[in-house]
Parts: C-alpha cells; structure tokens; sequence
C-alpha cells in the first residue's frame, strides 16, 4: 500500500465517482477541495486528510483512512474512508427529495400534449 495516492485515482477507487474521467473532471470544475482549496486530478492525499466532493445540492466530507489506486469491492470501503458529512447535509438532500418535481410555470418550457393539440387546431383554422 502506498502512503500517497493521485485523488482522482483516490475517488474512483473509492467509489464515490463511477469512473476516473468523471472524478479528474470533478476536480478540474472545482467540485472537489481539500482545506477549503480546490485540487487538481493530480494531488497526492494522505492518510488522515479530508475530502470535500460536491455533488450538488450537497457536499460530502470524507476522511481518508487509506490510500488506494485500485478499485475495491463496496464491502471493504469503510476500511478505505470514514464520511464525515455533516448531518445538516443529508438534511438538504431529503429536503431536496420531498419537494421533487415542481410543476413549471404556464407557458415555459415544451408544450403539454394538451397545449400542442390546442396549438395545432388554431394553426389548422388559421389555414381554412
């Protein structure tokens, strides 16, 4: 086991991120921060260091327990990081999931089927 590890390497690893690609991309779009300081794909972590990943609307805080390159099974992941995200977080998120979809305003966005049937019979008497 190394004592360092590339953090997008760290996150795919992980399995917070689904591949390496997605986790470089987090890092270079400033989603990911370590100290309040947003790292490149290439910053080595530590043991003991903390990793704040922001998939909105929350921010997840992780604390490295060990530094791996290599994807493990989902089984052995609280031997990899211990999430310290704070409660008020997963707070949000169910907030987030409780209010869900909201209706759009009137005539924003595509037309209902009953808003495109309406337009189409005045386009039609239009014509006559």
């Amino acid at each position: 086991m190394a004592e360092e590890a590339r953090i997008d390497k760290w996150l795919w690893a992980s399995r917070i991120f689904k591949t390496r690609s997605i986790a470089a991309d987090a890092c270079k779009n400033g989603r990911v921060t370590m100290n309040g300081v947003n790292v490149k794909p290439s910053h080595m972590v530590k043991v003991g260091e903390t990793v704040s990943v922001r998939k909105p609307p929350v921010t997840y805080s992780f604390r490295i327990l060990k530094t791996i390159e290599q994807r493990v099974g989902a089984k052995l992941l609280p031997e990899i990081y211990e999430n310290v995200t704070p409660q008020d977080q997963y707070e949000l998120l169910e907030m987030n999931r409780i209010s869900g979809f909201v209706d759009r305003a009137r005539g924003t966005g595509r037309p209902t089927k009953k808003e495109r049937r309406a337009m189409d019979a005045f386009l039609n008497l239009e014509d006559l």
